[in-house]
């Protein structure tokens, strides 16, 4: 396989052309530069470029074209050129049925050198190293195209294999919902996952959890106070218990509250002072009711 890597820039667009394959050791075809002056202006500085491109496609006839993917969060302007001559590359590319590869820096930077915060020195010295190059590649902007086309060189295999998945994956999931088609089966939809609930704050957590508590500690209070009130209602003294008996009988006479005495329980002293029993009592009474006949 043989790549066009391109380094995209309106002063100075990077070319280099790379041989390899499995199994093959890569080596370096050509590298140079097309520049156009800054003074031009845009649409003359495009066609600059465009015209050596095409000088590059029909020389060495790759059948790849890798082009840097633009990305860039500060200098607006600059990235603004370098999207303008991707674009021009990948037209031209595109009218002669090339394929053509976006790869960003990072991705380049990591499959050269191994790391993707890789400086343009070290991009430079392993590209030198991998395609023993007799001196390292000048100006930058073409070192950064011959990484572009190792690049992809090595990154193609795993991304034609992983192309050539994701279609015989489309292509089973087509011919699956066919066959259902045909049974009069609706596919299931796939299962709704709820939202997961926001986190409790470590505030609002304690706030509940002291709140719960006070309830369960009443609760304790009252259950540890009933069983105290029950005692002190056993255990309380005779006289009061006397009291409530006696407050009983005034209020209603004809059920008297407690146990009756027995009929020969003595009672209460009799105005002489000698204790008398309830058949003393009565005899009086029948006494009283002869006199009075």
């Amino acid at each position: 396989m043989r790549v066009l890597g391109v380094d995209p820039g309106l002063t100075r667009c990077g070319l280099g052309v790379v041989d390899g394959g499995s199994g093959r050791a890569i080596s370096c075809v050509s590298v140079g530069v097309v520049r156009s002056p800054p003074e031009a202006e845009l649409p003359v500085r495009l066609g600059l470029i465009a015209d050596g491109v095409e000088q590059w496609l029909d020389e060495y006839r790759p059948d790849v074209v890798a082009v840097e993917r633009v990305f860039s969060q500060h200098n607006v302007r600059s990235a603004m050129g370098t999207a303008q001559a991707g674009g021009v590359v990948a037209l031209l590319a595109g009218r002669r049925g090339l394929p053509v590869r976006f790869h960003t820096p990072s991705e380049v930077k990591a499959a050269v050198t191994g790391s993707g915060r890789a400086d343009k020195a070290q991009v430079t010295a392993m590209v030198t190293r991998l395609l023993r190059l007799d001196e390292p590649p000048k100006p930058a902007d073409a070192a950064d195209a011959l990484a572009l086309a190792v690049c992809h060189l090595w990154r193609a295999p795993v991304m034609d294999r992983m192309a050539r998945a994701e279609a015989e994956s489309e292509r089973l999931a087509k011919a699956h919902r066919a066959r259902l088609s045909e049974a009069g089966v609706r596919p299931a939809r796939p299962a709704s996952v709820p939202a997961a609930r926001p986190a409790t704050p470590p505030n609002a957590a304690a706030r509940s959890t002291r709140a719960a508590a006070e309830p369960r500690g009443r609760q304790a209070a009252g259950a540890a106070a009933s069983p105290r009130a029950a005692r002190q209602a056993t255990d309380a003294p005779p006289q009061a218990a006397a009291s409530a008996a006696r407050r009983a009988r005034q209020s209603d006479p004809r059920k008297p509250a407690g146990r009756t005495p027995p009929a020969d329980a003595p009672t209460a002293p009799a105005p002489g002072g000698q204790p008398t029993s309830a058949s003393d009592g009565d005899a009086r009474s029948n006494k009283t009711r002869e006199v009075r006949e």
